[in-house]
């Protein structure tokens, strides 16, 4: 009987247990993935970056998106793009970067992302998903993996074709599946009953994404599933303590005092990563999902989201500090 605690082989790689920290656009940075390494995570995939910002040598995209912290191994960096060539390139940079993985982006359902060819309109076009595939197993020398929706529309099964076909000819070390049309994005019940049907069918691993929110919700679709691994995404804004809570030995949630100390390690790596300025405009999409956890209510929410900086936020929280100690 797996579980969640045991190690698999992913490629040459091998992960020390299989619960995953997902790709989450726009946050995963290295220091949301080293919070998952942190408490517990197996592997962690970075947010998504564009094969053209690092062909072309984009400053931001190589200073900020490709840095890779020595903790965190083993880390993938998920790219996404169009064109095999400028992804041939990319991927050789991910690698020199310092990457274990790469992982590809086939399911964002983002109409700009998708309007270029990338995301999710790779899955009605399963020959340049191969061929992408391939140019970045061979412009790195690294493992690649392929993340995915099963579909595009509840009407088709184009990402199930697209899986297929990955697996058979593009030398992929392993997929990534939400069983989610894009259409949806984030709505409605994960067919899960598909993917156990894939995992006996593909013959490379398969790592579930997906309505994966709480411990009794993750380890009912491993069960399920049949799944090598399970991946967290929006399950773990503002909760890493979900990484222990499925990974032992951790059952409850965390205190109010716990949060407020992850909350102050998250702004002080913030600051390192951008610099006080930015960190402060930066922190703001990360505050509510911690604040909510505290249950704090409107108006720290707000006081938080009005801060000028980060000295000001520092301020908020440390009056919930004093308001619990009384």
């Amino acid at each position: 009987m797996r579980a969640l605690t045991d190690s698999w082989r992913l490629g040459p790689l091998t992960i020390a247990n299989r619960v995953v920290l997902a790709p989450l656009a726009g946050i995963g940075n290295w220091f949301v993935r080293l919070q998952a390494k942190r408490y517990g995570a197996g592997l962690v995939v970075s947010e998504m970056v564009s094969s053209f910002g690092v062909h072309h040598g984009n400053e931001r995209t190589l200073r900020e998106l490709l840095v890779v912290h020595p903790d965190e191994h083993p880390v993938s960096i998920q790219l996404f793009g169009h064109d095999p060539e400028v992804m041939r390139s990319a991927a050789a940079r991910v690698a020199e970067a310092g990457a274990d993985l790469i992982d590809l982006n086939m399911g964002c359902p983002v109409p700009k992302v998708c309007k270029t060819g990338a995301g999710a309109a790779l899955l009605a076009d399963p020959s340049q998903a191969v061929e992408l595939a391939i140019a970045a197993r061979e412009g790195s020398g690294l493992p690649v993996t392929v993340k995915l929706r099963t579909s595009r529309t509840p009407a088709d099964l184009d990402g199930v074709v697209t899986a297929r076909r990955l697996a058979a000819e593009a030398g992929v070390a392993g997929l990534c599946l939400h069983p989610r049309s894009a259409k949806v994005q984030h709505s409605g019940a994960p067919d899960y009953a598909l993917v156990a049907e894939l995992v006996e069918e593909l013959g490379v691993p398969v790592i579930l994404s997906g309505g994966l929110s709480d411990p009794a919700a993750v380890r009912h679709a491993f069960e399920r599933t049949g799944a090598e691994a399970v991946m967290l995404a929006r399950g773990s804004l503002g909760n890493p303590w979900l990484f222990s809570q499925l990974l032992g030995p951790r059952t409850d949630g965390p205190s109010p005092a716990e949060i407020l100390d992850e909350l102050h390690w998250v702004i002080d790596r913030a600051v390192e990563h951008l610099g006080d300025d930015r960190a402060g405009r930066y922190l703001r999409k990360f505050y509510p999902w911690y604040v909510e956890r505290l249950d704090a209510g409107r108006a720290v929410q707000d006081a938080l989201q009005r801060a000028p900086g980060v000295h000001d936020a520092r301020a908020v929280l440390a009056s919930l500090r004093i308001a619990e100690a009384a």
